[in-house]
């Protein structure tokens, strides 16, 4: 823990961050199971000037219900990017907790306030699929053994101590995300979620992890590509160079 004071105990207002590209299938179902299990939290969607008119169906939800947000990005500049303008947002707006959750129903939100809870007593709380009571659901093997070898592979060059440092599910504290220099942020795809949990132990911030179940999308088209991959491998190997170097990673370059 840094000398940066955290209130510990119950949180006040939270705000889940969405961000879309191409989800209207999915859209309004992941929304309503979101108001269904924190009717007290707000959603914020980030479009991010899908083709499909994602952005249009979250304008009507928004129209029909005060809780729910909308903020419209043009261009494509990855999941952090899009991560980083809804951070911004809550921030702003003195939310006392931010969530990440995909609009594509992998993440439940039964187990949201689960979460939450535990965020009561930490800086960022994951979501985890792989501690105990933690699961897969309908994923190729394939992208299950990419995932574990991603964690294990940022665990040796980082030393996270983390099981799922990659998972995209996951409540953090404002005021954590106000210490780990969010405007230095670069990485883009799942890559992002590595380099904020390395920011967040880097500032001693509390780290826990609560099991959740992961669903694959049954509606639409996953955005893993190979360049998400090799984004990782090589931010990975350079942040822990930086560090084999006695470097913080956020201080000493991208």
């Amino acid at each position: 823990m840094t000398s940066t004071e955290r209130p510990a105990g119950p949180l006040g207002s939270v705000a889940v961050i969405v961000p879309t590209y191409n989800e209207r299938d999915n859209l309004e179902l992941i929304v309503g199971r979101i108001r269904a299990s924190v009717p007290a939290a707000d959603i914020l969607v980030v479009d991010v000037n899908s083709p499909d008119g994602t952005g249009e169906i979250a304008d009507k939800l928004a129209a029909g219900d005060p809780q729910v947000h909308v903020l419209h990005r043009e261009g494509k500049a990855g999941l952090g990017a899009a991560y980083i303008a809804g951070f911004a947002w809550g921030l702003d707006r003195g939310y006392a907790a931010l969530v990440e959750s995909d609009a594509d129903g992998s993440h439940d939100p039964a187990d949201l306030p689960a979460m939450l809870a535990a965020l009561e007593d930490a800086d960022l709380v994951i979501g985890s699929r792989y501690v105990p009571g933690g699961t897969t659901v309908n994923w190729p093997r394939s992208r299950e053994i990419l995932s574990r070898g991603a964690n294990i592979y940022a665990n040796v060059m980082l030393g996270l101590g983390v099981h799922d440092a990659t998972a995209g599910y996951r409540a953090y504290r404002a005021q954590t995300l106000r210490s780990i220099g969010l405007d230095e942020v670069e990485s883009q795809g799942y890559c992002f979620q590595i380099d904020l949990t390395l920011r967040t132990a880097q500032e001693g911030f509390t780290i826990r992890e609560v099991p959740i179940t992961f669903t694959e999308r049954a509606r639409g088209a996953s955005k893993m590509s190979r360049a998400i991959v090799i984004e990782a491998l090589l931010r990975v190997a350079q942040w822990g160079i930086a560090s084999r170097l006695g470097r913080r990673r956020h201080r000493a370059g991208r």
